[in-house]
């Protein structure tokens, strides 16, 4: 299974570090699947303009290419102004509407308080669910106070990021079987 766990900013750590844990704990728990961080930090990302994403280059290509081969996608992104950063935007909106088809989406969300705990349910899932996303229904929350110089303090947070990683493999490998099932009722 070939897993990306995007990190959703250009901007900070926090968000950076609890992809990478539950990247971690998805590697180590399951060596036999395919594992890959891209942090949008670390990529040139092209402004959205319509284009099919084919028809990008160098980053852009290589993210929205690894997005559409993925099986799984595990998808952190930080609070800003009470809302997804556009960068995150930004790339969902690079990807053709059925990006998502078939693919198992978990969330990461980091935010500087408790307040911004519905950010994931009221602007991410939708756009998620837009782009046929199978969705994970629990995400992890992350507030300011988890983390002390980068690294999470909190052990609540470090069970909740394990059984995300359980959870995505297994609706990703549920998914997988069941489509292969109603494939193999057609006789064509």
């Amino acid at each position: 299974m070939n897993v990306i766990a995007l990190s959703g900013s250009t901007v900070g750590s926090k968000t950076r570090t609890a992809v990478e844990a539950a990247a971690s704990r998805l590697k180590n728990a399951n060596p036999q699947h395919d594992v890959t961080v891209m942090d949008l930090a670390e990529l040139q990302i092209a402004f959205s303009d319509g284009r099919d994403y084919r028809d990008y280059g160098g980053d852009t290509s290589r993210l929205a290419e690894a997005i559409m081969a993925a099986d799984a996608l595990i998808i952190g992104t930080p609070v800003f102004q009470a809302s997804i950063p556009g960068t995150l935007k930004n790339v969902f909106d690079l990807l053709p509407v059925n990006a998502f088809r078939d693919k198992t989406v978990s969330i990461i969300v980091t935010a500087g308080s408790a307040k911004h705990y519905l950010v994931a349910e009221q602007q991410l899932k939708p756009i998620l669910s837009y782009m046929k996303a199978q969705i994970v229904p629990t995400y992890v929350f992350i507030e300011e106070k988890d983390f002390i110089r980068d690294e999470i303090i909190n052990d609540d947070i470090h069970f909740r990021l394990d059984r995300l990683a359980e959870d995505t493999l297994l609706f990703a490998e549920a998914y997988a079987k069941i489509r292969e099932e109603k494939d193999a009722a057609y006789d064509f």
